[in-house]
C-alpha cells in the first residue's frame, strides 16, 4: 500500500485552524481551498464540519500531490479536487461564499497574491476569506523562528518571503474585503479573517 503525501505542518496545525473555522464557517454553505497541498486540512475539515461543501483546489503542477488523500476520503460534502492558478482568468471554479487558504501567501510570487485577491473581487457581498499562516506586522518579525524561516524561503525561492500584514490588508481593503478578526495560532503563525462588504 503506498503511502500519502504527508506534511507535519498541516498536522500540526489543524485542530487550532479548525476550531476557529468552525465558529467562522458556521453560516456558511461552502468553501474553496486555494493551495490545498495534501489534502490533509480537506479531509479533515470536510467531516468536521459537514454543513459544507469543501472544494479542494491546487496549482496544476501539484495536483497530483492533493488527489490521493482526497479520493480516499470518504466524506460526502468533500468535492473532487480541481486545478487552479490563481492567476488565470477566469477561474475556472466558482467562488463560494467561504474561501480557505494555508500556507500559500509566503510561497507563491507576490504578483500571484494580488492575483489572487484580483479575482475574489468579483466575490459577492459578505463572502469570507481565511487565511493561515505566518505574516510580518509594522515590517517585523514576531519572532526569531519567523527570521529564520523568512531565510530559508529566500535561499529556496526569490518569489517566496513572509507577508507584510499591512501589504495584503492594502490588496484586501482594494478588493473590497474588511479585516473581521486576527487569530493568533501556534508556531508564531495568524488565521486572518476578511469579510468581503
Amino acid at each position: 500500500m503506498s503511502t500519502l503525501p504527508f506534511s507535519q505542518a498541516c498536522e500540526n496545525n489543524r485542530e487550532p485552524i479548525l476550531a476557529v473555522l468552525r465558529e467562522a464557517f458556521a453560516d456558511r454553505t461552502a468553501v474553496l481551498e486555494i493551495g490545498a497541498g495534501t489534502g490533509q486540512h480537506a479531509t479533515a475539515f470536510a467531516p468536521a464540519m459537514p454543513w459544507l461543501r469543501w472544494q479542494p483546489t491546487e496549482h496544476p503542477d501539484a495536483l497530483a500531490v492533493l488527489e490521493p488523500r482526497c479520493r480516499a476520503c470518504p466524506a460526502p460534502n468533500l468535492e473532487a479536487p480541481r486545478a487552479l492558478d490563481v492567476c488565470d482568468r477566469p477561474w475556472p471554479v466558482p467562488v463560494p461564499d467561504g474561501v480557505f487558504t494555508a500556507n500559500t501567501l509566503h510561497i507563491m510570487p507576490w504578483a500571484a497574491t494580488e492575483a489572487l485577491f484580483e479575482a475574489l473581487a468579483g466575490a459577492a457581498a459578505g463572502t469570507l476569506l481565511a487565511v493561515y499562516g505566518p505574516f510580518n506586522y509594522g515590517g517585523r518579525y514576531t519572532s526569531e523562528s519567523n527570521a529564520q524561516f523568512d531565510q530559508w524561503l529566500a535561499a529556496r525561492s526569490p518569489h517566496s518571503a513572509i507577508r507584510d500584514f499591512e501589504a495584503v490588508d492594502r490588496v484586501a481593503v482594494g478588493a473590497g474585503f474588511a479585516l473581521a478578526a486576527d487569530h493568533a495560532m501556534p508556531a508564531n503563525n495568524r488565521l486572518l479573517l476578511w469579510r468581503r462588504g
